[in-house]
């Protein structure tokens, strides 16, 4: 697909580009509204493909849980496995569409390969996740930062918290919830291990208060996330963080999303996959 559209669908998803706005621009690039509309299955989500593991899978758990936030009741979707003991706890942070069904299937591939796998909500305080993507990326306006940082903290104590915890913590996010992931590096000094996809990147001045390792994945495609990257690895250098960075060539912003099927990448997602389940081995179980 002509990379002008996937750029396009791109500034859609992460800009204040209304529905209206975005089709016009795609007639213009597909050669006509019958061309766009023949495109829009291949650029949007698709949750048909969201079950790489079932929710009755035997060797797990699913349940929806509730923790105490910064002023407000957080939710989450928890998968877990079946098998009692201890184990490393993951918090799982959604893109800009919120906790949708392929979050929660990340967090059942996360509870299958024995840990405890937590996809919390942002949208919680406002009433959860609404089932339309335009009006849950709408939401995410209201979010206020700080108290939303505190949410997703809080979220890394509840894990710790827990019976069935080893004590040790890691976190897993995606775009939006990529660059809470590597928030969560520099504002939680217990954390051990933040795995970042194609997120926003820190400010530099506050790289060194990492404690946690950190492991970064990008589509090579993502210039507009991308073009963080030269910064962040030079401050990461500088203070002395351990982390591994990796650029997937050809691949684009949301590789690892078996549901977005024009911007899914099999190998690059399997290849990311591999190396953040041996990290989170490495460093949590």
């Amino acid at each position: 697909m002509d990379q002008r559209i996937i750029n396009l669908f791109d500034e859609y998803t992460h800009k204040p580009l209304t529905r209206d706005n975005f089709l016009k621009r795609l007639a213009k690039l597909a050669g006509g509204t019958s061309a766009a509309l023949a495109l829009l299955p291949l650029l949007e989500v698709n949750y048909a493909n969201a079950m790489t593991v079932a929710e009755n899978d035997d060797d797990i758990i699913t349940e929806d849980i509730h923790y105490d936030g910064d002023g407000s009741t957080m939710g989450g979707y928890l998968a877990r496995p079946k098998k009692a003991g201890k184990y490393g706890s993951v918090l799982v942070i959604h893109e800009n569409r919120g906790l949708n069904p392929h979050t929660k299937d990340i967090a059942r591939r996360i509870a299958k390969a024995g840990y405890i796998a937590l996809a919390a909500d942002a949208l919680a305080p406002f009433g959860g996740t609404p089932e339309n993507e335009d009006e849950a990326r709408a939401a995410f306006a209201k979010i206020d930062a700080a108290k939303n940082l505190n949410n997703f903290l809080k979220g890394l104590d509840y894990l710790k918290a827990r019976p069935d915890s080893n004590g040790k913590t890691g976190c897993v996010g995606f775009c939006w919830g990529g660059g809470l992931a590597n928030q969560l590096a520099v504002n939680s000094p217990t954390l051990k291990v933040a795995v970042a996809y194609y997120g926003r990147q820190p400010e530099a001045a506050d790289v060194p208060k990492i404690k946690s390792f950190v492991q970064l994945h990008y589509g090579g495609l993502d210039e507009r996330v991308n073009a963080g990257i030269p910064a962040y690895e030079a401050a990461l250098k500088a203070a002395g963080v351990k982390y591994e960075l990796y650029v997937y060539e050809g691949a684009q912003h949301a590789f690892l999303n078996d549901t977005a099927p024009t911007r899914y990448n099999p190998e690059a997602a399997k290849l990311a996959w591999e190396r953040t389940m041996k990290i989170f081995k490495e460093k949590i179980a």
